[in-house]
């Protein structure tokens, strides 16, 4: 069994040209995958079959193995079964029936509205600088949109009488967003003030410009970001699409449909937003504890 794992191994390095990380981590999966049918005393590789896989799966998750991991092991065992019979060393394939086991999809991390106001407190609206960094926070919450949107935007891009926003999606999507008052009065500043300071006499069709007079990069904001966490009392880890998930989250809170949500974001199915419904339902759980009698604890014993 090692002799066709080494075969197997040298294919993928020489003849595959795999990258010398994905190399180690086949071999590492294989060494644990013949441990295995080892200890199954298996001892020729035409006798394995799928209840050989399952008892391997099985025995990862019982090692408590992520479903990203477990996946990785299938992905290595597909590779190399499918070369076991390019090289007619079987002739029937266990991981036909094998399935990728389903990802948990994660909860997207938001802020609470405490917690984004005290980050838009930290930039220091009286240096050109710090009222940009405030803008581009604004910005996304107002509007939710990608850090790759953000810093494309153009002057010519924002309608001040209706207040929206062109901006271009992925796969090139142009979309309108909506954005209101506030971050009107915040634009109208930065473009007549902050923005000529930071240009330094250059010319730029972009909104958002660096300390050197040039368009700010996606990189560029990020850095922004991560330094006014720093500067904060926030513990959590804070990115663009933290602020992005956020707006989905308190529109859909504050009882906005799905559908509307769906069309502000850019997503392109419904099923992407709907995401945000799971963690706008524990506000709706929330209410429902402090409020039912039944819910909360020990109930209503007078009925």
């Amino acid at each position: 069994m090692d002799k066709l794992k080494e075969k197997f191994i040298n294919y993928i390095a020489n003849e595959k040209n795999y990258s010398l990380h994905t190399v180690a981590a086949y071999s590492k999966d294989l060494d644990q995958f013949i441990l295995c049918i080892d200890k199954l005393e298996i001892n020729n590789i035409k006798k394995v079959d799928y209840s050989t896989i399952r008892s391997y799966l099985t025995e990862l998750y019982n090692l408590n193995y992520t479903k990203k991991t477990v996946s990785r092991h299938i992905s290595t065992l597909r590779s190399f079964f499918k070369y076991l019979i390019m090289s007619k060393i079987i002739d029937k394939n266990p991981m036909t029936l094998i399935s990728n086991p389903k990802e948990d999809k994660k909860l997207p991390n938001y802020l609470h509205y405490n917690e984004l106001e005290n980050l838009l407190e930290i930039p220091n609206i009286n240096t050109s600088l710090g009222f940009r960094n405030k803008l581009i926070i604004e910005l996304l919450y107002s509007t939710g949109i990608r850090v790759t949107e953000l810093v494309n935007i153009k002057i010519n891009d924002i309608n001040f009488y209706d207040l929206t926003i062109k901006v271009m999606g992925k796969g090139s999507k142009e979309r309108y967003v909506i954005f209101g008052n506030i971050l009107k009065t915040l634009l109208l500043e930065y473009i007549n003030d902050a923005r000529l300071e930071l240009l330094k006499g250059k010319e730029s069709d972009y909104l958002l410009i660096n300390k050197n007079g040039g368009n700010l990069s996606d990189r560029g904001v990020r850095l922004i970001i991560d330094n006014i966490v720093k500067k904060s009392s926030l513990s959590k880890k804070i990115s663009p699409h933290v602020i992005r998930h956020t707006f989905a989250t308190h529109m859909l809170n504050g009882g906005a449909e799905l559908k509307v949500v769906q069309e502000l974001l850019g997503h392109s199915n419904l099923s992407t937003t709907q995401i945000y419904t799971h963690v706008s339902n524990e506000k709706i759980r929330e209410v429902y504890r402090d409020n039912h009698p039944r819910a909360k604890i020990g109930g209503n014993k007078n009925g």
